[in-house]
């Protein structure tokens, strides 16, 4: 098949789009990815693009084309524009670029936000390529349970804007089974509606022998490690709170592996809380090097604020701490708790109880090495019974291959 892959973020930048891509040029198809300037999490355009940009114009075999975008920043306007930006030049430049071109099929990442399945609509229109769109951030609950957008009026609108996009798409892939019922709030056709979860990329489930150099060695602690973005939704004001619970018990220890929106927030707590030797900020990392920090792990912690929205989630991360056979905390409601205790691979708690995490920390880390190791073998058996990579992305390519061109 040859497929356009439209997509705001894309390689440098971490995303399991990257992995897709790569296994669909390894299967034969011909990849193209129209993507923006990589600039997240940090909001600004990465140096060694700007730098060498013709560096960054092909990955692993995809053909990658890249449109002006306004820069992330840290600002809830310079977000707007940025959003706004790459919807506007990926469709202009869409339209233009690929008017002598042809496609099978185009498919949609869209992690958030949703207008990057604009440029898709509108060249479905103009050259009739049928759309997927895989939904992993379902606006605009998503906005309002953030705390991003609060005016009825505007999440109404944007309610309105969610509709037309889905009821223009061929194929909308919810990454959980419980957003499915929500998707349908806005889509017509509930036959077109398909679950479609994240896996883990290959690397976690490998074993390897190098262990990271950035986290020193402390004998005696309980390594909890936080892994992915530090952002509104993952509710690190608990997770603060829970550390603060355990300041006293020396042999707990945080480590936190990424970076976001709140990073500097965190960073500030950490100091203002006196938390300094209990957690560590490692920041953000290459996706290929994640197992060597998760040797360090006895236990992988996953979190989102108690929202209905949140509820209907199930973080990618998930994925990959399963693969990586490690115990989880959870402290999060919904398909994301319902997974750790269907899979026994650890202990969950309500989303927003510190109380509850701080104490599921401790009897964690009472077991015996044998137990948690118990857990981590559940983990990974789990994984490949339920989010095997191999069989997800060939039940996509039957799903991509089935949908007809439009006339």
């Amino acid at each position: 098949m040859r497929l356009l892959v439209i997509s705001q973020y894309f390689w440098p930048e971490n995303f399991r789009i990257n992995d897709l891509v790569t296994e669909l040029v390894r299967r034969g198809h011909e990849v193209t990815v129209l993507t923006g300037k990589p600039n997240y999490p940090d909001g600004k355009i990465f140096s060694e693009f700007s730098e060498h940009p013709e560096k960054f114009s092909s990955y692993q075999g995809a053909r990658i084309l890249r449109v002006p975008i306004w820069p992330r920043g840290s600002g809830r306007l310079s977000l707007f524009l940025n959003y706004l930006s790459y919807a506007i030049s990926a469709t202009l430049f869409g339209i233009s670029h690929f008017r002598n071109t042809q496609f099978d099929a185009i498919f949609v990442f869209e992690p958030s936000p949703v207008t990057v399945g604009l440029p898709a609509i509108a060249l479905r229109r103009v050259k009739g390529w049928p759309v997927t769109l895989w939904v992993l951030d379902q606006w605009p609950e998503t906005l309002s349970a953030v705390g991003g957008v609060k005016s009825k009026i505007v999440l109404d609108w944007v309610g309105r804007l969610v509709t037309y996009i889905y009821n223009r798409c061929d194929l909308v892939l919810a990454q959980s089974k419980s957003l499915i019922p929500l998707i349908g709030k806005y889509c017509s056709d509930h036959e077109k509606i398909k679950y479609f979860p994240s896996w883990a990329e290959p690397d976690y489930g490998t074993n390897t022998s190098e262990i990271a150099p950035e986290i020193p060695i402390r004998n005696g602690c309980f390594n909890i490690m936080f892994a992915g973005n530090i952002g509104e939704s993952q509710d690190f004001p608990a997770i603060l709170d829970a550390a603060e619970q355990l300041k006293t018990n020396g042999n707990i220890r945080w480590l936190i592996v990424g970076d976001g929106r709140m990073a500097g927030w965190v960073k500030d707590e950490v100091i203002r809380r006196g938390l300094q030797k209990s957690f560590i900020m490692l920041g953000r990392h290459p996706v290929g090097r994640m197992p060597s920090f998760y040797l360090h792990a006895d236990a992988m912690l996953v979190t989102l604020k108690p929202d209905p929205v949140f509820s209907l989630t199930l973080p990618g991360k998930i994925q990959s701490y399963l693969a990586a056979g490690i115990p989880i905390l959870g402290m999060l409601d919904g398909e994301g708790a319902n997974v750790i205790n269907d899979a026994q691979a650890g202990l969950s708690c309500r989303a927003g109880d510190s109380k509850a995490l701080a104490d599921a920390i401790l009897r964690l880390s009472l077991l015996t090495a044998t137990k948690r190791n118990v857990m981590g073998k559940r983990s990974r058996t789990y994984s490949q019974c339920e989010f095997d990579r191999g069989m997800l992305i060939s039940k996509l390519e039957t799903w991509l291959m089935d949908l007809p061109l439009k006339p």
